[in-house]
């Protein structure tokens, strides 16, 4: 059943319009910074009461549609919008506590403060733009738009390390989702042929309906442009160049969004037409190849996880390994792969703005990233130093946290699949992952601090967030609430419908 749907549309109106408010604030002068922080505040409550408003619908009526079903919402969707209305809020109410440390230290004046949180809501505008387009030409535009939005906040300390990373970020993404148009446009001419309507032909409810009937030759090549053009903004190797970049450069709740949130957001729009092309030419081609690109990521970031000394990029690559698993999940296929998949990309998204925002309060207190410097967290710091502790734990993938969860349930997929080896190497590089982790806790939580560094947590604006991420990432772990269970599987079987 489908109904009206204007949550839709107040969902993408809200943080539009408190990015524009944002950037007028610029001209208020002294009274610019409170100004900034309450509307910023509203911004992202009200994102996050939108978000479950819309799930809630979602659970009750199956989906929502808007604007002549230009916008659309299923469970599937609803999952993303959850990722993003919920690390949106977080993250953003961490930013109130780091951005204030910025402006004190001179890191950024109020025109760069207006300029943070003008293109924070505008980034959080196009990721929601994106997982709400039901027009596959939207959905690009959304995907392309989300580099935009976010690029000026890789570059907002105007280092000459960050403006390179924001460049290579945009003149990479923008190439690798060249590809995706590719795509789109394939998929579209394709589905034209068969509709024989112009609107109907870009809507993704309508190309699903009449998937059967599309040519498999252009459906295999289309999806081999998707999943590099997208798999590019996703973070796949090898086209994750960018990645531990602008990662490692952004301010840390900006990190935590293109990690938590954002490659995300690319994974959405290959897992729609992962679903169009299953239903086309049947699972095996997409499969095999999500499989094959999933595990090479795992692969490779493993070790340059294992290599790295400068904490952000070392999480940057996590990110890169973690993208791996959800691609290899989706690979898998069956009911569980998928639902795997689904839950590891919400785990994901918690452990790594846990992780992210964390290394934002070390920045805080050591002033740097190096992790040969960083020593003796337990002394200076010591409740950052367990979270620091805990969320390395999840990353790597222990219980009883929720990371544990969604990769035990991927590596049972694969055995339930007939992928013994696979996952038997799969498992080596996770512990290899594991490892590296471990000497992150060994090194920066224990030891002699550095001389210099003041003794004393960080606020409690700093704090509070990052909590509120540990009782997430610790209650996934051992409980998964049954309204949430059903987003899942409700997703699940969107995507097993076309498979």
């Amino acid at each position: 059943m489908q109904v009206s749907g204007n949550l839709l549309v107040w969902l993408l109106v809200i943080p539009f319009v408190v990015s524009l408010l944002a950037f007028w604030a610029r001209t208020l002068g002294a009274g610019a910074r409170r100004f900034l922080e309450a509307v910023h505040l509203i911004g992202i409550t009200l994102l996050l009461v939108l978000t479950l408003w819309v799930i809630k619908l979602v659970l009750i009526n199956g989906s929502l549609l808007a604007l002549s079903g230009w916008f659309y919402a299923d469970k599937l969707a609803a999952v993303f919008v959850l990722v993003i209305g919920l690390m949106g809020f977080l993250n953003g109410l961490y930013s109130i506590g780091y951005m204030r440390h910025d402006l004190v230290t001179g890191e950024v004046d109020r025109k760069g403060l207006s300029t943070y949180y003008g293109f924070f809501h505008l980034f959080l505008f196009t990721m929601i733009f994106t997982v709400l387009s039901n027009n596959i030409a939207l959905m690009w535009v959304g995907v392309e738009a989300t580099t935009l939005g976010s690029a000026f906040l890789v570059g907002l300390y105007g280092h000459k390390s960050s403006l390179e990373a924001a460049w290579k970020y945009v003149l990479i993404c923008s190439v690798g989702v060249a590809f995706a148009l590719y795509g789109t446009i394939l998929v579209y001419s394709n589905s034209f042929s068969v509709v024989q309507n112009a609107h109907d032909s870009m809507l993704w409810t309508e190309i699903v309906k009449h998937a059967r009937l599309l040519d498999p030759m252009v459906m295999k090549l289309a999806f081999v442009f998707i999943l590099i053009g997208f798999g590019t903004k996703a973070g796949l190797f090898p086209m994750h160049a960018w990645l531990p970049d602008a990662h490692s450069e952004a301010p840390s709740p900006v990190s935590s969004l293109l990690s938590g949130v954002l490659l995300k957001c690319a994974l959405f729009a290959i897992i729609r037409y992962y679903i169009v092309v299953g239903k086309a030419i049947g699972s095996a081609f997409p499969s095999t190849l999500l499989l094959i690109f999933g595990v090479l990521s795992i692969a490779f970031a493993a070790f340059f996880i294992f290599s790295q000394r400068d904490i952000k990029r070392m999480l940057a690559y996590s990110s890169v390994e973690n993208v791996g698993i959800i691609a290899t999940g989706l690979g898998l296929g069956g009911p569980l792969g998928i639902f795997a998949a689904l839950f590891h990309a919400i785990n994901h998204s918690i452990a790594k703005s846990l992780m992210f925002c964390t290394s934002g309060n070390i920045l805080i207190k050591y002033g740097t990233r190096d992790l040969d410097v960083i020593k003796g967290m337990l002394k200076v710091a010591p409740f950052t130093a367990f979270l620091l502790g805990s969320g390395a734990l999840a990353v790597a993938g222990s219980p009883p946290f929720n990371v544990f969860i969604s990769e035990l349930l991927t590596v049972t997929a694969g055995l339930n699949s007939g992928y013994l080896w696979l996952m038997i190497l799969c498992l080596l590089f996770l512990l290899v992952v594991f490892a590296a982790f471990l000497r992150l806790i060994g090194e920066a939580v224990f030891g002699s601090p550095p001389e210099n560094v003041t003794r004393g947590d960080v606020s409690f604006i700093t704090i509070l967030p990052i909590f509120l991420l540990f009782i997430l990432m610790f209650g996934l772990g051992v409980y998964i609430p049954s309204p949430l269970s059903d987003l899942l599987k409700g997703a699940a079987d969107i995507v097993l419908s076309g498979l």
